[in-house]
């Protein structure tokens, strides 16, 4: 145990050991984050926490993958049993677990955007609309802001201000189409990607007692990449977290670039006010740049107007001056 303890910084130990309650753990590029999330998960086994009542979600399949493959690598075959994976992946679990409450088959589809989008193009087309007015590529990014926002095909319809954007918009047959893309997909089994993080939303509003025996699961829950989840990830987070409050978040308010797909930085902002004596821990240290780097970098995210303020360091060289290259596109970049 004090073995891999000891391969970490001060402030590194600090993260791993401060299990209970509500963490946030500010991670600097290149500050040995994944290390911290690895560590602290094994710590947690290894003090015989089972490791089914882990939650680990990430944002990549890469990431889960890695960091299971350190655990295995510390704490052995015990590291198979976590609930680790993407948002939609380990979302996907609990549906396929609890389907005929929602009404779907166990081996439900799940759409890709392509599948998605050539449901969306034969329904414009059934309802003779311009494919030009309505193209199904806008029409699918509509109804996934919605989705992310948890508005139902039903609440979208029923909302004025969403109507007479619509129709500001020129595209009044937006709700249509939604309702009738979300009967024919309940119809067919399949749910697209957004549906998986909606949906579950929807069992856990609908199903209190599937909530509660979710919540009594998850003893222990870790997001990374806070600051990229969208308002459906930290709604059903925070519904989850609310029985033990072991819940640990990692991000960087430096860092978010997912705004383009519904994701809200004020996340991990909002964090401090949602939980009762929450720890912020900051991960400073690079590992990674030179001093020069980093310097340039302190310099320029300082004038970011929104952030929690951490100014990452190294014990390594200052390293060679930075040149700037301007460049006419960014393909000669």
């Amino acid at each position: 145990m004090q073995d891999f303890i000891n391969q970490l910084n001060n402030v590194q130990q600090q993260a791993v050991l401060s299990t209970e309650g509500p963490n946030m753990i500010l991670a600097g590029a290149g500050s040995g984050k994944t290390r911290v999330l690895t560590f602290r998960v094994a710590h947690l086994l290894s003090k015989g926490v089972d490791s089914f009542n882990i939650l680990a979600l990430t944002f990549t399949n890469k990431a889960a993958k890695e960091m299971r493959e350190r655990i295995e690598k510390i704490v052995g075959n015990e590291a198979r049993n976590l609930w680790m994976g993407t948002f939609h992946s380990v979302f996907a679990k609990i549906l396929r677990n609890e389907h005929d409450k929602l009404g779907y088959p166990y081996n439900f589809t799940i759409y890709d955007t392509l599948d998605a989008k050539n449901l969306l193009k034969s329904i414009i087309k059934e309802l003779g609309l311009d494919d030009k007015i309505y193209k199904p590529g806008m029409v699918y990014n509509r109804i996934s802001a919605a989705k992310n926002n948890l508005i139902s095909a039903k609440s979208y319809n029923d909302d004025p201000s969403i109507s007479s954007e619509d129709k500001r918009m020129g595209k009044p047959e937006i709700g249509k189409i939604y309702q009738i893309y979300d009967l024919r997909c309940l119809k067919a089994g399949a749910m697209d990607f957004d549906d998986l993080l909606f949906k579950t939303y929807t069992l856990f509003s609908k199903f209190p007692e599937v909530l509660l025996k979710h919540q009594q699961l998850y003893k222990y829950i870790l997001v990374d990449e806070y600051q990229d989840t969208n308002y459906a990830q930290y709604t059903v987070v925070k519904m989850l977290a609310k029985r033990h409050q072991n819940i640990c978040v990692v991000g960087d308010d430096d860092q978010s670039i997912y705004s383009w797909r519904g994701a809200e930085v004020e996340n991990i902002f909002k964090f401090e006010k949602e939980y009762e004596n929450v720890k912020v821990i900051k991960l400073e240290k690079n590992y990674r740049s030179t001093g020069n780097i980093l310097n340039a970098a302190n310099y320029l995210i300082a004038k970011n107007k929104n952030r929690m303020g951490k100014k990452l360091w190294t014990d390594d060289k200052q390293g060679n001056k930075i040149e700037v290259i301007n460049t006419n596109n960014n393909e000669e970049e």
